[in-house]
Formats: structure tokens, C-alpha cells, sequence
């Protein structure tokens, strides 16, 4: 009976030592896997301070995830499409839809359809009451069209179709909706413009 006792908890004491062992295994982290060298793009999206002396002295990330896309801050000197196409690139965003708030100097276009061309206007100094666009790829580089109205000191409005933008005294907050659908943009030949284009996944 003794005999029994004692080789049951050797038994015991070996299945204890076995599912220790293996507990401590699975505590242990498992090496992180070797992730590529960031791009000169993807570095440039992530990094402000190199580029900006208007960003804090610590490096401060221009954006971060979100649960439906990501959020981005632009600071005083950002030129605005040139880091959303760096973030693009960086991240490797399918397709999504822009919003953005914030101060710029930007250019506005109106379509001239019989030139087939814009007619270009600057405003400086200016708030940006709404921005809205979206994001897609044209010939394998990021396409972005957005329009917006900016408001300046003495109250007075001024819109239209973005043709670029840079961040004024302040910043300027991006909020990107991501799609997981790859849309592409490209030449309408009827009206000479870029249009987007949807594909029918069903």
C-alpha cells in the first residue's frame, strides 16, 4: 500500500514538473520577427522632426491607427497631399475617405471644362472650416481629390477643389475612413478629368 502511495506521487510529481515546464515555455515571448527597413516615403510619414522645426524637439509621429482607419496631424509647414501620399505609401491604404479641420494656405481650382484645366485660386491665412476627399492610386502612386471651404478673419467663404494646401499657425487634423478595396483613378476621355473608379466585388 505504501509502495503504491509513494509511486502514485512520483507520478504526480512528474506530470507537475512536465506541465510546469511547459507553462514556462509558453511565457516565454517568442522572438519578434525581423521587419523590413522602413522607405525613405514611410519614414518621412512617420517622422516630423527631421522635416519640420515646427514640431516638438522629441519625434512626434504624424499619425496613429484608429479602429477605422487612421488619424492624422499635420503642424505649421506640412505641404498636406505630399504626407498623405507619403502615409499612403507607408501603410499601403487601399482606398479611403478624407475629412479634415485645421488652418492653410491653400490653392483652390475651378474646372474650366471647355480648357479642360483649372482656373487657380490662393488664399493664405485662412481656416479650414470643412476638407473632404478621398484616397486612391493612379498608375501605381496615391491620388488624392478633395474639396473644401475656408473661412478667413473677416468672416467671408471661399471653396472649391483642392489643387494643394499647405498647413498654416496651427495644424491641421486628417481623419482617414480606410476601405479594403483597391480603387484606382484614372482620365475620363469625355470631359479630360479624373474620375474614380468603382469595381463590383459581387
Amino acid at each position: 500500500m505504501i509502495l503504491r502511495t509513494t509511486l502514485r506521487a512520483r507520478q504526480a510529481l512528474a506530470m507537475l514538473a512536465t506541465s510546469t515546464a511547459f507553462g514556462a515555455a509558453a511565457l516565454v515571448p517568442a522572438p519578434a520577427a525581423a521587419q523590413p527597413a522602413p522607405s525613405a516615403e514611410c519614414k518621412a510619414a512617420l517622422d516630423a522632426r527631421a522635416q519640420n522645426a515646427n514640431y516638438p524637439r522629441d519625434t512626434v509621429p504624424r499619425y496613429i491607427k484608429t479602429p477605422t482607419g487612421y488619424l492624422l496631424v499635420l503642424r505649421m509647414g506640412d505641404n498636406v497631399f505630399e504626407q498623405i501620399e507619403a502615409f499612403a505609401i507607408c501603410e499601403k491604404v487601399p482606398s479611403a475617405s478624407l475629412s479634415a479641420i485645421g488652418f492653410a494656405n491653400v490653392t483652390f481650382g475651378f474646372w474650366d471644362a471647355g480648357k479642360k484645366q483649372f482656373n487657380p485660386r490662393t488664399f493664405r491665412n485662412v481656416e479650414m472650416a470643412s476638407i473632404v476627399g478621398s484616397l486612391a492610386w493612379k498608375e501605381g502612386k496615391p491620388s488624392i481629390h478633395a474639396h473644401g471651404v475656408a473661412g478667413d478673419s473677416s468672416f467671408d467663404t471661399y471653396g472649391g477643389h483642392i489643387l494643394s494646401m499647405e498647413v498654416g499657425t496651427g495644424s491641421l487634423e486628417v481623419t482617414v475612413t480606410a476601405y479594403p478595396q483597391q480603387l484606382e483613378r484614372g482620365i475620363d476621355p469625355k470631359i479630360g478629368a479624373n474620375v474614380l473608379g468603382l469595381r463590383d466585388n459581387h
